[in-house]
């Protein structure tokens, strides 16, 4: 396994970064720890989860199971860098009690504390904001993130969908505070979905933060989507996570269908040909993979070591152009 440096910290991380939000809803307790075992083994240290993950009635039940993994010993914990996130609506109901959710300082307290207790370790090493909190002033966040720091309860703070001015006016409030500031940014990022390379990403190196993009594989778009419709294995999901055939847009299959057959045409797997590029991304620390199965896990692992050629990645901007930097792609 390749390691890294987590933005500005002295963390060495994976290049994978093992995230576990279907451990619970798509795969069970015991499933989940044999995939967790097989990660760890392969060198992957870093693992990513949130404290609604479980989602519904089982919020928590993710955090639940890496605590129960954790509790088995082994050095577990000590040999894994731990991120969660905070923001989402904790309560039992749908309707949250006012302070169950966001990231007002009251609601970080409690759910550090819940999430410590369902992970059964006594500290986070990067506790994340899921999305931006627009009613919560900045300077509070920090209060609270300070405080917690001080505690010992986690070690650094990372932001999740954050916008590009978002993470500047964090990182300078923090810095006008005496705070340490964000660290990493968790963002949509993969061939499909390149926003990130406007405004996001340049921020994100700018303030040293660390990327680690999520949906690495556009919601298996591409992991050979069309490939398994053909052989009748479903149809995928859509970048956002939705439910839904994407390949019903006829400019998106065409770009799929062009994809698969460039990759196809080198002999390289789509799936471990996504992940393969987004590591030669400036500023990417990891992709989140979130595998359901230990086949899954392997198909990941192999992106690590898999060298694209300087033919397949040209052909893969040609397939799926990026933005190009700002500000320059901005102009007429």
């Amino acid at each position: 396994m390749k390691y890294t440096q987590l933005g500005r910290t002295g963390l060495k991380v994976s290049r994978l970064v093992l995230g576990t939000m279907n451990f619970g809803p798509l795969t069970n307790e015991a499933d989940s720890h044999t995939i967790m075992d097989a990660a760890l083994d392969a060198g992957i240290n870093f693992f990513d989860t949130a404290n609604v993950y479980g989602w519904g009635e089982n919020k928590g039940r993710t955090e639940e199971i890496l605590g129960t993994w954790f509790a088995q010993g082994g050095d577990r914990r000590d040999k894994v860098v731990l991120a969660t996130k905070v923001y989402g609506n904790m309560a039992a109901t749908e309707t949250a009690w006012p302070n169950h959710d966001k990231l007002s300082a009251l609601n970080i307290r409690r759910a550090v504390e819940a999430s410590l207790k369902r992970l059964q370790t006594d500290h986070i090493d990067l506790y994340q904001f899921h999305h931006i909190d627009r009613a919560t002033p900045v300077e509070e966040i920090w209060q609270a993130v300070d405080t917690l720091i001080q505690q010992g309860k986690i070690l650094y703070a990372g932001s999740s969908n954050f916008p590009g001015w978002k993470i500047a006016q964090t990182n300078e409030t923090a810095r006008r505070l005496g705070s340490y500031g964000l660290v990493s940014e968790q963002c949509l990022y993969n061939l499909v979905e390149r926003r990130a390379e406007m405004e996001v990403i340049p921020a994100a190196q700018e303030y040293g933060l660390g990327v680690i993009p999520w949906s690495p594989l556009g919601g298996g778009l591409l992991g050979g989507a069309i490939r398994k419709e053909r052989e009748g294995a479903g149809s995928p999901r859509t970048s956002g996570g939705r439910a839904g055939d994407a390949l019903a847009d006829p400019s998106l299959r065409a770009q799929i269908q062009s994809y698969e057959d460039l990759l196809d045409k080198h002999g390289v797997d789509p799936g471990e040909a996504a992940l393969a590029w987004l590591l030669t991304r400036p500023g990417v620390t990891g992709p989140i993979v979130g595998p359901r199965t230990a086949d899954q896990l392997d198909s990941a692992l192999r992106a690590v070591d898999l060298e694209l050629s300087a033919e397949v990645l040209s052909g893969l901007d040609e397939i799926f152009p990026g933005p190009g930097p700002a500000p320059e792609a901005f102009a007429w």
